[in-house]
């Protein structure tokens, strides 16, 4: 319940108008390797990078790489994520907020207790990815379920378990 509430704040507070290049501005102020280009990170190699409680509000993120990435409790809100690379990155907690993931790799990734709503599912590989206590709705969970197959190198957990889909 607390997790919940911390959350609707959290989407409350992004809605109030966070500016595009808060994600750049912040990262470089902190040491991150974001750009201080402002909204368009597209085509950036940042694996493995540090980005834990960072904000992406209305960032191009297209092509990046953020495999094996620390990305635990980042907001993604209007952000867009078209052939975007997540392949083992830590995602928990993560808040996606009208995000499309178009052609995006979420394999390996874990995405416990990730909130994403209104998040759009298209040509996504999510082969051991851990929704764990991800927040989905129904169309969200039947759509992923129909692909969804594999084991979480890390957690060990199959992801149509933590889908929680039915045969």
């Amino acid at each position: 319940m607390a997790i919940a509430l911390s959350l609707l704040l959290l989407l409350g507070s992004l809605s109030l108008g966070a500016s595009p290049s808060y994600a750049a501005a912040s990262a470089a102020a902190s040491g991150n390797p974001l750009s201080e280009e402002g909204s368009s990170m597209a085509g950036r190699d940042l694996t493995g990078a540090q980005l834990a409680t960072e904000e992406f509000a209305g960032v191009n993120l297209d092509g990046t790489n953020l495999s094996r990435s620390n990305l635990v409790g980042t907001v993604f809100s209007t952000s867009t994520l078209n052939g975007t690379i997540f392949h083992g990155a830590n995602l928990t907690q993560t808040i996606m907020d009208q995000v499309r993931m178009i052609n995006v790799d979420l394999s390996d990734a874990v995405l416990e207790d990730a909130m994403m709503l209104r998040t759009e599912f298209r040509n996504v590989n999510i082969e051991g990815a851990d929704f764990t206590d991800a927040i989905l709705n129904a169309f969200q969970t039947k759509q992923l379920c129909a692909i969804a197959k594999g084991t979480n190198s890390k957690t060990g957990v199959g992801t149509r378990d933590s889908l929680g889909c039915r045969d």
